[in-house]
């Protein structure tokens, strides 16, 4: 933590200054963005610096969702959305964009603190170590996933389960279990939005998403025929 570059987007001043602030303290470089089209200009400008994303949903001229759509198309960095919504559904919307983490307006300086904290900590602290499982590949180094040698695009929270399930290999894993894991803080949504990122996995592994298997009544395992 410290040389980590975050761009804050979000249309009032107020909230940027609030995390400005804050995250200032804690040694990160802030960039910012007061909406879309701004966010995707300084994006593009910063793009081999910028460590993490923290993007508001309702913004003017361009929203978040169309953002976090036109960023996804060309990179992986994490993106924490800020939203007043408490929808589940936006929520799991979200997710299958490829948002890696949400948090609901009001909220607290040092809860964002902290899950910033945990998903840098997470993206810059994996060795340099392929594994290979059934034609899987995992390159922790450069966090990239090929299937039979062709790269495939996650986000970082499909990286990190998938990641998960292929270390615990024929061990059938529980719901509550993957959350506590890969989500690293108390979730109050529901399992469901372990299973949209399974689903959105296995499309991704083509025919070797078979290797995830569902355990009725208790969750998954990787598995991969001998």
């Amino acid at each position: 933590m410290g040389n980590e570059c975050i761009l804050v987007v979000d249309d009032e001043a107020r909230m940027r200054k609030l995390i400005r602030d804050f995250l200032a303290v804690k040694g990160y470089t802030i960039l910012e963005a007061e909406d879309g089209e701004k966010a995707l200009e300084v994006f593009a400008e910063n793009s081999s610096k910028i460590s993490l994303i923290l993007l508001d949903v309702m913004m003017p001229k361009l929203d978040g969702w169309s953002v976090l759509r036109q960023i996804r198309q060309e990179s992986k960095v994490p993106i924490i959305m800020l939203t007043a919504r408490g929808e589940e559904q936006d929520e799991l919307f979200g997710f299958e964009l490829g948002v890696d983490e949400y948090i609901s307006k009001p909220f607290s300086p040092k809860i964002l603190a902290a899950r910033v904290e945990a998903i840098l900590k997470r993206t810059g602290a994996e060795k340099n170590e392929i594994k290979d499982c059934g034609g899987i590949e995992i390159d922790k180094d450069g966090r990239t996933v090929s299937v039979d040698g062709k790269q495939i695009e996650l986000s970082l929270r499909e990286y990190e389960l998938l990641v998960y399930l292929v270390e615990n290999k024929n061990i059938a894993l529980s719901r509550d279990k993957i959350l506590n894991n890969v989500w690293n803080y108390d979730y109050y949504g529901d399992s469901r939005t372990i299973d949209s990122h399974v689903k959105k996995i296995r499309h991704k592994l083509g025919k070797k998403g078979k290797y995830i298997k569902t355990i009725r009544g208790v969750g998954y395992k990787f598995e991969v025929p001998e």
